[in-house]
């Protein structure tokens, strides 16, 4: 016998509509989704024990516990500060849906957390990378258009395994990048990865094995399916350790020395966040710390008047 569907106003209910709107109207990844899941499953294991009936019947005192118990637990405050923006969402959503009046979770504010600077590679780290993949072997041309693209367009890999052909404008030198929240925008691509796509497209065996409504994957695996995240970050630590580089980047590395290298170089900080697919320009203002920061560095190290 089917089970029944949970009845509406449940906290299976307000979950399961929670997680569909994201997913359609959002467009949250299955990791996010995974991540909204778990933490609010966990909120609910806590207002049943302090006798809320449903998730409409907690106050932000109620709340304020809860984000206690996240504090005496010892999570890190990266974690802590994820759980109160899922919640944050969930009860914003249900303003919306109407099952509470007001977002109880409106006031909880997570911890301060300090903002780690980016790493980056130096532009002659970034051309010992370039140089190590095969100049004849398909792999190595797959792998140097990977490598090329990531450094000229700084999309992020998540982005870049879903890239289809139908995205890529050679003439032109530009990519259509699906970003987060199914935003779209523009990449560029510069002339040595457009050099280096062509070769790859060249090689490219044979069509990957698409289902139906699906375009042809730009990168694909030895089987000709569609490169995975994983696989991108396997073949960068192979070329990492074959340029001396071991350990020392990550595929968000190159996105971080693509923005760094266009700041140094004078780049308008809007250009960088439009290309970066950055919805606040908060988030770009990192990179001018790291700019100024070699800034300094150099100044301390060279003027005669610095100390």
């Amino acid at each position: 016998m089917a089970a029944r569907p949970p009845a509406p106003g449940t906290f299976a209910a307000a979950i399961e509509r929670f997680l569909r709107f994201m997913a359609a109207e959002r467009g949250a990844s299955q990791l996010t989704l995974k991540s909204y899941r778990e933490d609010l499953l966990q909120l609910e294991e806590f207002l049943r024990s302090a006798g809320c009936r449903s998730p409409g019947e907690a106050s932000s005192t109620v709340l304020r516990r809860f984000q206690g118990g996240l504090g005496a637990a010892a999570y890190a405050p990266s974690t802590v500060a994820r759980k109160l923006a899922s919640i944050r969402s969930f009860y914003a959503f249900g303003q919306r849906e109407g099952w509470v009046r007001a977002n109880p979770a409106k006031p909880l504010r997570g911890p301060r957390r300090p903002r780690k600077l980016p790493g980056f590679l130096t532009a002659e780290e970034i051309t010992r990378l370039l140089a190590t993949p095969s100049p004849v072997d398909p792999g190595g041309l797959r792998d140097r258009a990977i490598l090329e693209l990531m450094y000229s367009s700084g999309v992020r890999v998540r982005e870049l395994v879903t890239l289809d052909d139908g995205d890529l404008d050679l003439a032109n030198g530009t990519i259509r990048v699906r970003g987060k929240g199914r935003r779209e925008r523009l990449g560029i691509v510069g002339s040595p990865a457009r050099s280096a796509l062509r070769l790859w497209l060249a090689a490219r065996a044979k069509p990957s094995r698409t289902r139906a409504g699906h375009g042809q994957p730009l990168f694909t695996n030895r089987l000709g399916g569609r490169l995975s995240v994983r696989g991108v970050a396997r073949l960068l630590d192979k070329h990492l350790a074959a340029a001396g580089l071991g350990g020392r980047a990550s595929p968000h590395t190159l996105r971080h020395s693509f923005a760094t290298h266009l700041l140094d170089a004078g780049a308008d900080i809007r250009s960088v966040q439009e290309l970066l697919g950055h919805k606040s320009l908060v988030t770009t203002q990192i990179y001018t710390h790291v700019t100024t920061t070699r800034l300094r560095d150099a100044f301390d190290k060279a003027h005669p008047r610095a100390h």
